[in-house]
């Protein structure tokens, strides 16, 4: 099977080299120190560890072009001409011996091959190893996230209240961040923000659901194939236009509408509301919600909706008792999805709902969410060691933990029904 031959020599040759060139990259700038420390002046030394660090620094952005060097007035020009050259023929020497150890390798697999060698075998070993090290990666990059999340988080609740943050019904984080400026003490009740997020979210949910559920049922069960062949499509471009256009449409119409129309009905509508955040965002989700349900319940099998049609059922009852039931554990993902989706939004509700903090379940008042706290928290002067910034971080772990719990019961509500098909 030459075709696996000539992918064992591939593999074998350059995978070693992928491992030796992540490890060139990540000792790239501890030796770009070491360069150019030992071309440092005695001078520029004497000043300082700080001089020295600055300079470092400069230099190490700067050493791939000697007039770009020069052009610092850090160095000499004979020792700026001194370190480009040491430096060139450092990467030159490596890039030389990753090709002495990709010919050599290549050379070794070679030998191997004869009428008796099982490649395949022996490919599909190295392509098991390629799958299980991304495996690894994926899920050590997952508990990276949890365990920064988690230290920050113990930071921040070392200088606030774990009750005031979790019960607290005000939430004002500005405090002052270096010695010397002025700032209030700061309020960290994040009950305001996490309302406001469930607010706009339900807001969306109610208008994505409905009209999701709905148009995957009529374009998987009684659109002619015509139909879906143009209307699936139009519909998916919903998911590609990017959120701040969603974010313009709803503080330049949707917003400016609702106002008018409470105004006109004796109702008091902020110019930023829930409600336009919630019904811009409904209508931006809808996609994830439609092509998910259309494609799961597509993917029922024809002998349920035969059996059901054979004994009398009508075409809605097969849908509701048949398939429906038997895409539940697609449907719920599908909605799992859309929901993630609306918490993790931000920019239209920086745009048509505000930063305001306030405690309501009036949908037609300004609130905010948890992810835009974030975004504002993490925005121009920061501190990592200021609760204002920390917070931002105690914040993040509350999501996750809420996404957890829904993901879990979706998952409990999802074996529930499937035992009924297996």
């Amino acid at each position: 099977m030459p075709n696996y031959h000539g992918l064992f020599v591939i593999l074998s040759s350059l995978l070693p080299c992928i491992i030796f060139l992540i490890v060139f990259i990540s000792i790239d700038g501890f030796i770009k120190g070491v360069i150019i420390q030992n071309h440092l002046p005695n001078s520029l030394i004497l000043l300082g560890q700080e001089e020295v660090d600055f300079s470092v620094s400069i230099l190490r952005n700067n050493i791939h072009n000697l007039q770009s060097i020069l052009s610092l007035e850090i160095l000499s020009t004979d020792s700026a001409n001194s370190l480009y050259n040491y430096y060139f023929f450092y990467r030159a020497g490596f890039l030389t011996l990753i090709i002495c150890i990709t010919t050599f390798l290549a050379y070794l697999a070679g030998k191997k091959l004869n009428v008796r060698f099982d490649a395949r075998r022996n490919v599909e070993k190295i392509l098991k190893f390629i799958f299980f090290v991304f495996s690894i990666v994926a899920v050590l990059t997952t508990f990276g996230i949890i365990l920064s999340l988690i230290f920050e988080t113990v930071r921040f609740f070392s200088q606030v209240s774990f009750s005031e943050f979790l019960f607290g019904i005000h939430w004002s984080p500005q405090t002052a961040i270096r010695e010397g400026q002025v700032g209030s003490s700061g309020s960290f009740g994040a009950i305001p923000i996490f309302t406001g997020t469930l607010l706009i979210t339900a807001i969306s949910m109610l208008i994505a659901v409905p009209l999701g559920l709905y148009s995957a049922i009529y374009l998987s069960q009684y659109a002619r194939p015509k139909v879906r062949n143009y209307f699936k499509p139009i519909l998916e471009i919903l998911a590609g236009i990017p959120t701040v256009v969603y974010g313009f449409f709803a503080a330049l119409s949707v917003g400016p509408f609702i106002r008018s129309t409470g105004e006109s009905l004796g109702l008091t509508v902020s110019t930023e509301s829930a409600l336009a955040a919630g019904l811009v965002m409904g209508i931006m989700i809808i996609p994830y919600v439609s092509s998910l349900s259309d494609d799961v319940m597509t993917a029922v099998p024809e002998s349920l909706r035969d059996g059901s049609l054979a004994l009398g059922a009508t075409k809605s009852e097969t849908i509701r008792k048949v398939i429906f039931p038997a895409a539940l554990p697609g449907i719920v993902g599908a909605i799992l999805l859309a929901i993630s989706r609306a918490i993790g939004e931000t920019m239209i509700v920086v745009m048509a709902a505000g930063l305001a903090a306030n405690l309501t379940a009036n949908p037609l008042s300004a609130v905010t969410t948890v992810t835009v706290q974030i975004v504002t928290l993490l925005v121009g002067d920061q501190e990592f060691d200021s609760p204002k910034t920390l917070a931002a971080f105690a914040l993040g772990l509350v999501l996750f933990f809420i996404t957890l719990v829904l993901n879990i019961l979706a998952m409990v509500t999802v074996r529930k029904y499937r035992e009924r098909y297996e």
